[in-house]
């Protein structure tokens, strides 16, 4: 297998556990098996095994000498503290999603607006996050910055591991997603000012919000 092939094997092993450890389908402090994960995704050890020093790495696993691996625990407190780091760059990368996105990005972003205006009360929590990763992801690319993007993908993975505890019992997703409405418009048309402010007000108007139910949970 070619290196470009292997490299693309262990992007996908990475990328399903990692949703695995998000979604909480492999719950914090659950054993990590090497083995059971190259059965079930069907890729071979050497990708699942760069897949999980990887998420080792991102502090998403942790591995213990002659114990084994594990999922990292899971503290709603944890949520403040990468709220900090959050609430400064996630309006830097909307200021330059507004002063860089390229035509097909632009279009990419009314695009997705169209989407968040077709959601309804019968649009589920997990559907609703769904499409709050999009938006993020989107303004992530069209910053247009890959160290930038690859530290803010970091932080959202661990928020949104956080947000999966309190998804069933939050009922602000819906106002709150669609905020990005706004932000989204305002990109398009190239206010950076207004993008970092409106970006600034969702990071912190959402943290907020999942602190609450958290206190409840």
């Amino acid at each position: 297998m070619s290196a470009d092939g292997a490299a693309s094997l262990a992007e996908r092993a990475y990328l399903a556990i990692r949703d695995k450890i998000v979604a909480l389908e492999l719950r914090p402090g659950a054993v990590v098996s090497e083995k059971a994960l190259t059965e079930e995704l069907g890729i071979g050890r050497t990708p699942v095994r760069e897949a999980l020093r990887r998420l080792a790495q991102e502090q998403l696993i942790e591995v213990f000498p002659r114990r084994g691996m594990f999922v990292t625990t899971l503290e709603s407190r944890d949520l403040a503290s990468i709220h900090e780091v959050r609430a400064l760059l996630e309006p830097l990368a909307a200021q330059h999603a507004a002063e860089r996105r390229s035509e097909d990005e632009f279009h990419a972003l009314l695009a997705l607006d169209d989407e968040l205006s077709r959601t309804t009360e019968r649009t589920t929590q997990r559907e609703l996050m769904a499409l709050d990763e999009r938006v993020h992801r989107l303004v992530y690319r069209c910053a247009h910055n890959e160290y930038l993007a690859q530290t803010l993908e970091e932080y959202y993975v661990h928020a949104l591991r956080i947000w999966h505890v309190a998804l069933d019992q939050a009922n602000t997703l819906g106002s709150s997603v669609h905020a990005h409405r706004r932000l989204l418009n305002t990109i398009a048309k190239g206010d950076a000012p207004e993008a970092a402010r409106l970006m600034r007000k969702h990071v912190d108007d959402f943290e907020k919000a999942i602190s609450r139910v958290l206190m409840d949970v």
